[in-house]
């Protein structure tokens, strides 16, 4: 409970003068770059106060100056802030329509360009997401996705949704998968309490959509690559 208290409270020390300065300079400037990098140093500080340190492998192996599209399994609300301040560049990423509603923060996420994504099923909303997707990687920013749609409640691989890999055949953006794992024992799915410990992020080569004939190959092969880099027992 602590680890919660004071990541929380870093969030909210940080986080006011960075929105009274940064909202309104986007505004003004259309600049989202002092906004972004301000949200990542918040978050790389609440992780590192609260005890979560991050483990990063395989950066190296992301393409420089080229638009991604990152594919990352999901076990735990913690992935999102481990993942996204390690991303190199600008990186978009898809979200619940709901948080785009939050007070201050769904300001935020507007300005960052963040995609919402309604669960329900509608086929016309879908296609907006991934024109919008799409838009932005012709922009040159990254598009960060978890590909599960959810978090796994048990840890284990679920299986896919079918968008993410549909935007990556339309656009031939390469896909890098990403794996993820100790945020599972860190802050289990419905549950806020956060515990320290050590996050793993495991960035693969790129996979090249324009070397798979279907959707189904290119996303057995991500799947695939996630899987390699997990505890056995995540595989599913």
């Amino acid at each position: 409970m602590l680890s919660s208290l004071i990541f929380v409270a870093t969030m909210v020390v940080l986080g006011i003068p960075a929105a009274i300065l940064f909202i309104p300079w986007t505004w003004i400037t259309g600049n989202v770059l002092p906004l972004y990098n301000a949200t990542q140093f918040m978050v790389r500080t609440g992780y590192r106060l609260a005890g979560i340190r991050v483990e990063v492998t395989g950066r190296e192996r992301v393409p420089a100056n080229t638009a991604c599209i990152f594919m990352a399994n999901h076990v735990s609300n913690l992935d999102p802030p481990a993942l996204i301040p390690r991303i190199p560049g600008r990186t978009s990423a898809f979200m619940k329509r709901s948080l785009m509603n939050l007070p201050v923060l769904g300001t935020a996420f507007k300005q960052g360009e963040f995609i919402a994504v309604d669960r329900t099923g509608n086929k016309e909303s879908a296609e907006q997401s991934i024109a919008e997707a799409e838009r932005l990687l012709n922009k040159g920013v990254h598009i960060t996705t978890f590909v599960e749609g959810t978090r796994s409640r048990d840890g284990r691989l679920l299986p896919f949704k079918k968008g993410p890999f549909y935007l990556a055949m339309q656009t031939g953006a390469p896909c890098i998968p990403v794996s993820i794992h100790g945020t599972e024992t860190m802050m289990a799915k419905g549950s806020l309490c956060i515990r320290p410990g050590t996050a793993h992020i495991v960035f693969h080569e790129p996979v090249n959509p324009s070397d798979y004939a279907t959707r189904e190959e290119l996303m057995q092969a991500v799947r695939t690559a996630i899987a390699s880099g997990l505890p056995e027992w995540m595989q599913g």
